[in-house]
């Protein structure tokens, strides 16, 4: 497994990319609580994205390069993580910040 990530402890971020396609309507659906499922991008892909999906698989959008540069390559050595809906704002708050979720590591 590669260095541990520089987060061991769960964080919040928010969720990026929620305004294309039917991610809106994925948005809409979500409450407090939700468990959603983290996916990372295969290997070799050339900048790491660490994708965001609903119960069901629905994508809602991604996480930071910032996150993904480290968590991808640390979930594809074999790391876990997960992440849970901490807050869902209103279509007028920008969409960069409209869904924040809170991240959870496992090893």
């Amino acid at each position: 497994m590669p260095s541990a990530p520089p987060y061991r402890e769960p964080f919040r971020t928010a969720v990026l990319g929620t305004v294309f396609g039917d991610r809106t309507a994925v948005v809409h659906r979500l409450h407090a609580g939700d468990r959603l499922i983290l996916v990372p991008d295969p290997p070799g892909a050339d900048i790491p994205a660490v994708y965001v999906h609903a119960p069901g698989g629905d994508v809602i959008g991604h996480l930071s390069l910032q996150i993904a540069v480290w968590l991808a390559p640390w979930m594809l050595a074999g790391g876990r993580a997960g992440a849970v809906v901490d807050k869902v704002h209103s279509d007028d708050v920008e969409s960069w910040q409209r869904l924040i979720i809170r991240v959870e590591l496992r090893d």
